[in-house]
């Protein structure tokens, strides 16, 4: 028993993390200033325009975590026990602490409170290459990205299903990179494996191929950018006569079972996953040489 009591303890000690010895703190505090400078003209061209947020990002995470940019003092009312708790930038997508505690609510958040106790899939849309750099330069048609995914998967499903005024559970989530955080937007979704009446009631879908989803994403898609003004009917009809309208894909390999609790939180906390990963980031100071290790044969 007096073991026992001395493992929890142990276990309950808080030690507090220390940013500064990772490889991107390192990194980002002596090559961000100068990456800053050089961006313009190496980086614009390929990357899309400087967006001042970036600075605001990497510069609250080099703050994270560091007791000289402010604490709280945590005190226990009972033993007495305190110490210092460094303030967090809570950033989105890039802090590794501060991102990895929002999958963790995330995930949490939608297996009590929003999908139902179901069978789900995830299903992912992709688009072809030669598209890709329109949402680079403008990011607020990611938006008009997600909405033809959600309206040709929803088409789609009351075909397959027969119910006209069948209603898709879904959760989508944009996604703008890809292996080593190349420029790759795409969509992730859980999506419920059928669809809901008003009534409530759940018909699950059949089997079925998906050819015809990709082409309805295809074409919803392609509508809605010639609508924006950012291509025109020539470039549609350029795209179609391609051998294989290239690129524009969807996959629901991924099916979570209505009682695995744990796929289905798993699959929520993949879907807005960081966009890499500090376990494969390694940096020499000395050197300057970065190396990022990611999929074999990628």
């Amino acid at each position: 028993m007096y073991l026992t009591q001395e493992v929890s303890r142990e276990a309950s000690v808080y030690r507090p993390r220390s940013p500064s010895r990772t490889a991107l703190y390192k990194l980002l505090a002596d090559r961000f200033d100068h990456f800053e400078t050089i961006y313009p003209e190496r980086f614009s061209k390929s990357h899309g325009f400087y967006r001042p947020v970036i600075s605001h990002v990497v510069r609250n995470y080099l703050w994270c975590g560091d007791l000289t940019q402010g604490f709280a003092r945590v005190r226990c009312p009972d033993c007495h026990h305190e110490y210092l708790l460094a303030f967090s930038c809570r950033g989105r997508w890039f802090c590794p602490s501060c991102h990895t505690k929002k999958v963790v609510q995330f995930g949490e958040q939608l297996r009590e409170n929003i999908l139902y106790p179901l069978p789900h899939r995830q299903y992912v849309f992709s688009i072809p290459i030669i598209l890709r750099k329109i949402f680079l330069y403008n990011r607020k048609l990611l938006s008009v990205l997600c909405k033809a995914a959600a309206d040709s998967l929803q088409l789609f499903l009351r075909i397959v299903t027969g119910l006209k005024d069948g209603i898709v559970g879904a959760v989508l989530t944009v996604q703008t990179f890809g292996d080593y955080a190349r420029w790759h937007p795409h969509i992730h979704a859980i999506v419920a494996d059928g669809l809901f009446r008003r009534n409530g009631v759940f018909y699950v879908m059949p089997k079925t191929g998906l050819k015809p989803l990709a082409e309805l994403f295809r074409a919803s898609l392609l509508k809605l950018l010639v609508k924006e003004g950012v291509i025109n009917d020539s470039f549609v009809t350029m795209l179609m006569k391609w051998k294989h309208t290239s690129g524009f894909n969807v996959d629901n390999s991924v099916r979570i079972a209505r009682e695995d609790e744990k796929g289905i939180t798993a699959l929520a906390q993949y879907i807005i996953r960081n966009p890499f990963s500090l376990d494969k980031l390694s940096y020499n100071q000395k050197t300057d040489m970065v190396v990022y290790k990611s999929s074999p044969g990628r």
